[in-house]
């Protein structure tokens, strides 16, 4: 049997750009082959024991292993109850160390839009041109929302919209259930200091983990939910996520049905 040629530089870049592989995780590579090779490291004498000190709150440096998830959680909702302002929820969750997509991802995709608007667009997470940007929904997907609330007399100086998860996960991968625990008081903080008088939940992913619903979107689409902040109830529609609909344009008439019920709420409060 003749061995088939090696893949050229050209071929292995074309195909991880098709696996998603976009981005590098450190500045330069590592030889992995050559560390197989190196030899095992000299023991070192062990430091005399100290007496226990008081536990601090975790930390994460860049590149560490981040916190385990109960107490990345706990920190995150402490953390987002304590933010007075949207500008205040941002600065912490700039610092905020306790998820480990902050470390893969570029940048922080907060929001855009109006924080006064009495409507909220809440997707999944950012992708390559929003990480790039820092901006949600500015690629093609973005593009189509731009079109959507368009067509109902909105644009971005009339409505705010952020996503679960705000930074990009690697390779544009699902967030995990673990990440997305993480994230979510971020997110409900957010919701209740822009308090919208409409909630739209784009896609399955959103309309699950704000909703508590466990339906796919093709049952909860187009239908009313009432979301809870503690100090009041938000009417909450779900309906298809641009990039599902760029994908399944039939849909497209299905989600302006979303839309007209969304304008009209808007129009009779």
């Amino acid at each position: 049997m003749i061995p088939e040629p090696a893949p050229t530089v050209r071929e292995l870049l074309a195909f991880y750009l098709e696996a998603g592989v976009d981005c590098a995780l450190a500045e330069e590579p590592i030889d992995r082959l050559a560390e197989m090779d190196a030899p095992p490291p000299v023991p070192r004498a062990a430091a005399p024991v100290e007496a226990p000190r008081p536990a601090a709150a975790p930390t994460v440096i860049r590149g560490e292993a981040a916190p385990a998830p109960d107490v990345a959680i706990a920190s995150a909702r402490e953390a987002a109850r304590t933010a007075p302002t949207l500008e205040a929820l941002r600065e912490l969750m700039q610092g905020f160390e306790g998820c480990a997509l902050k470390h893969t991802a570029t940048r922080l995709v907060f929001a855009d839009g109006n924080p006064q608007a009495r409507i909220m667009f809440v997707g999944e997470a950012p992708g390559r041109d929003e990480d790039i940007e820092g901006l949600p929904f500015v690629g093609r997907s973005g593009k189509l929302l731009d079109l959507m609330i368009g067509a109902i007399g909105l644009n971005r100086t009339t409505a705010y919209i952020a996503n679960v998860i705000p930074w990009r996960p690697p390779g544009n991968r699902t967030p995990t259930p673990q990440e997305t625990q993480v994230c979510l008081p971020f997110i409900q903080r957010q919701i209740e200091l822009v308090n919208p008088d409409v909630l739209v939940t784009l896609g399955n992913p959103s309309t699950q983990t704000l909703l508590g619903t466990r339906e796919g979107i093709m049952r909860t689409r187009g239908r009313w939910f009432d979301y809870e902040t503690g100090a009041r109830t938000i009417r909450a529609l779900p309906t298809f996520h641009p990039a599902y609909l760029l994908r399944s344009p039939s849909y497209k008439r299905l989600a302006w049905q979303d839309l007209r019920a969304i304008a009209k709420v808007l129009a009779a409060a």
